[in-house]
């Protein structure tokens, strides 16, 4: 009586695997899924290799499919039920997962053959750029570059159609069949603004060849120019997302409870945040230490003769090498993954400096352990 149960009670946790996942960037198995989809689907055209595996091929194909579909189908039925389904539609997340569970059975129904449907799976590795953080960073600074981008394409445009119509008005006579016009001489202009220089098309006359070496140095200017302009947006928007994580790190360890935004400000700048796995040596016992430790989330364990102690979040350690014997007294470990804030020697002492009430609270917490230990 219980055999009849089985499918549906798989389909539903299916259902709520997928579900649960409905709102994270992406999956590990529709990773997978994506991997194995598109290599099936280039295995597809290599045809001396398919024809010997072409059932694992289809099978590879058809499953990947499936679960697309599936998952486009639970996606859709959780936005429903949220009461967001015509939002979840209309977003580039929907409209991506919509197009990767009907791309294929589109093309096939529309009576293409098997294997020009299947290229229609290539839309599957759009389901990768959701979960790369880099490409939502990347879509971040080029809104916030647009200005500058835009301005650097219209040198780039200007240069292009400068050079092609003066290499026309050089060239048209001495080379009719590769200047004898401005879209002609345009293709010249690409390649040799790009810095591809094919070389299917080079000027003879002395002021063409000057022009094209003009050309040449302008192309170099404008990527060098696209180059500078992304790689400082770039490092500008990694500050920031690195000072809002320190941020938010800092906020959450009572021990800066009572600082104002202004110094909490401060002491982000001065930090660095860590993250490490369970049982991972932070401090080895007769190290010289440098820095000193806040634990903004997990759990350390200390070490000490006789008796081992452990440390929550918010609790800070290693405060004794910089308040004076600069030999660690203790091996420290996590015992969990944690995310530690350092705080380096140099910027402990200027940040004790401008906040008194800290350096109070840390040389009273330090004569309270150093009691205990003995």
């Amino acid at each position: 009586m219980s055999k009849p149960l089985v499918f549906p009670a798989l389909v539903q946790f299916l259902a709520q695997f997928v579900a649960a996942t409905a709102g994270r960037n992406m999956t590990r198995m529709a990773y997978l899924a994506v991997a194995a989809g598109v290599g099936a689907m280039v295995m597809l055209t290599l045809n001396p290799t398919y024809e010997m595996v072409h059932y694992c091929v289809d099978a590879v194909l058809w499953a990947c499919l499936a679960f697309f579909v599936f998952e486009w189908i639970v996606r859709l039925r959780h936005a429903i039920l949220s009461g967001r389904g015509l939002v979840y539609l209309l977003s580039g997340r929907g409209l991506v997962d919509a197009a990767s569970a009907i791309a294929v059975p589109v093309a096939l129904l529309s009576g293409a053959e098997a294997k020009t449907a299947w290229l229609a799976s290539v839309v599957w590795l759009v389901k990768v750029i959701p979960g790369v953080p880099g490409l939502r960073q990347l879509r971040r600074v080029l809104v916030l570059e647009s200005g500058p981008l835009l301005s650097v394409l219209v040198i780039f445009l200007t240069v292009l159609f400068l050079g092609s119509v003066a290499e026309y008005l050089l060239e048209h006579d001495a080379q009719p069949e590769t200047f004898g016009s401005v879209p002609a001489a345009l293709w010249w202009a690409v390649v040799t603004l790009t810095t591809t220089g094919y070389g299917d098309a080079v000027p003879v006359t002395p002021l063409g060849r000057m022009i094209a070496a003009l050309v040449m140095i302008s192309g170099l200017g404008v990527f060098g120019l696209w180059t500078g302009i992304l790689a400082t947006a770039f490092a500008a928007e990694t500050r920031r997302d690195n000072f809002l994580k320190t941020w938010e790190s800092v906020s959450k360890v009572p021990f800066f409870a009572t600082l104002g935004p202004s110094a909490i400000a401060d002491v982000t700048h001065m930090l660095r945040t860590i993250d490490l796995p369970p049982r991972a040596m932070i401090i080895r016992k007769g190290q010289a230490g440098d820095c000193m430790y806040f634990i903004a989330s997990g759990e350390v364990e200390v070490d000490l003769p006789g008796k081992k102690v452990r440390l929550g979040e918010g609790a800070f350690f290693g405060e004794m090498a910089l308040l004076g014997n600069n030999l660690r007294s203790a091996n420290i470990t996590t015992t969990r993954l944690s995310k530690l804030l350092v705080l380096d020697l140099v910027d402990f002492r200027m940040l004790m400096a401008r906040h008194p009430d800290l350096a109070e609270t840390i040389d009273a917490e330090a004569k309270r352990r150093a009691l205990e230990n003995k």
